[in-house]
Order: C-alpha cells, then structure tokens, then sequence
C-alpha cells in the first residue's frame, strides 16, 4: 500500500535536461560516464536525445539540442556521487577542486558544470 503526504505538491521532477551544442557527442558521453543507455536509437539524429539510467538507477536525462554555446554559470547542475579521476579521464574538466567542503565542481565536455562527492560508505 503506497503512503501519500496529506498534501500532494503541486510539482515533481520528472527528468533532468542539459543542452548541448554537438548533443549526439554529449549523449554518449554522459553515457559513458554514468552507464546510462539512449532510450530511442531510432529517432532522429535532430532530436533530443534521452538517456535512460542502467544498473546504479537516477533520473532520465535529456541532451537537448541549442545553437548558442554556454556563456555563463548554471543556474541549477547536478550533484554526483563518482570517483573524480576517473571522470577527468573521461574529458571532464575540473573547475574548482575540494575546497574543504566535501565535492569538486567539473565540467562536462560542453562546459556544463556538475559536483562529484565521493561514494557514500
């Protein structure tokens, strides 16, 4: 028997999107690094591209396709649980390391920034 709050919220996420200028590139790599798989190999090159998360479970994530590059900070990124090296390995770009304060903030290949805390014990 599912349990609800006494009052539903008006809103919940249903997926997270990040755009992208070569979005097929981006796709595979946030593929790579998070062991997600493309939802829909079929439909066309053109289109968003949605990632579907694989054995270590999370959201759908969409790769939206825009022409104008990233000019500025993200407003609202995505937190990591991962192993930093091996991300940087990857082609992600540190820009700010643990500063004390428990993560690192990288960058994808696209400039998008995202923090990676070390696995949970």
């Amino acid at each position: 028997m599912r349990v609800y709050p006494a009052a539903m919220p008006p809103a919940r996420i249903k997926d997270l999107c990040l755009d992208a200028n070569d979005h097929q590139a981006l796709a595979d790599w946030w593929c790579a690094v998070l062991g997600y798989s493309r939802g829909d190999p079929d439909r066309d090159p053109g289109d968003p591209v949605l990632l579907l998360p694989g054995v270590a479970g999370g959201l759908p994530l969409w790769v939206n396709p825009v022409p104008e590059p990233k000019t500025a900070k993200n407003r609202v990124h995505v937190d990591l649980y991962g192993d930093t090296a091996q991300i940087l390995a990857a082609g992600a770009v540190l820009q700010r390391p643990d500063e004390g304060n428990g993560w690192d903030v990288l960058a994808d290949p696209e400039g998008n920034e995202f923090c990676v805390f070390p696995p949970p014990d």
